[in-house]
């Protein structure tokens, strides 16, 4: 059962790994199954030829260790974006928990929670400014989809266009999100369409 248990986790690791990483595998594979066959032709010779049935042996052996190596890779791959996905999913909760702005009072504040991970400070303080910067992303697309909708209550306008550049001129410290706001405008107006027909 334990064999199995390898195997299933092995095909699960396989399935989750990249494209170069699964084609890696195969070559090793081929030349197997074709070392494989020439072995058992050589070998079923009246008198075979030791020479070919040593370097086949040979070959044998070393198709064999590549693919230990390229399923010890496939395993070290899958396990580290296992880690990277469960680190990324702990800190943005605990980010989000935290009322701490500074990224190395956070980063600090973690490790003391999770010790475990105190190896991967700087993978836990790089990932921690990543999850901070999208949260503030997400509240300044947040404000600006409040502002918009108001906006666009109170002046009636119908042009995405006219509006974008009347927001944008209303509220300067969004211009560098000119792009945020004209996707946003673009919903809020397409649900207003929606909502007049029903």
């Amino acid at each position: 059962m334990p064999r199995s248990g390898r195997l299933q986790n092995f095909i699960k690791e396989y399935r989750g790994s990249d494209r170069t990483r699964k084609l890696s595998f195969l070559p090793p594979i081929f030349i197997l199954i074709v070392e494989l066959i020439l072995l058992i032709h050589a070998l079923s010779l009246n008198h075979p030829n030791m020479i070919v049935v040593e370097l086949t042996t040979i070959l044998l052996v070393i198709s064999i260790i590549e693919m230990i190596f390229v399923s010890r890779e496939i395993h070290e791959h899958y396990t580290k974006s296992n880690f990277d996905k469960l680190l990324t999913i702990k800190l943005d909760d605990f980010v989000t928990k935290s009322k701490e702005k500074n990224v190395k009072k956070i980063v600090s504040e973690f490790l003391e929670k999770y010790p475990k991970y105190s190896a991967n400070r700087s993978e836990i303080y790089h990932t921690t400014c990543q999850i901070m910067q999208t949260h503030e992303e997400e509240k300044i697309e947040e404000d600006i989809e409040e502002k918009l909708k108001k906006y666009i209550k109170l002046n009636k306008k119908e042009n995405v266009d006219d509006i974008v550049e009347e927001f944008v001129k209303k509220y300067t410290k969004y211009k560098k999100y000119r792009a945020e706001v004209y996707e946003i405008t673009c919903h809020i107006k397409a649900d207003e369409k929606i909502n007049n027909i029903k």
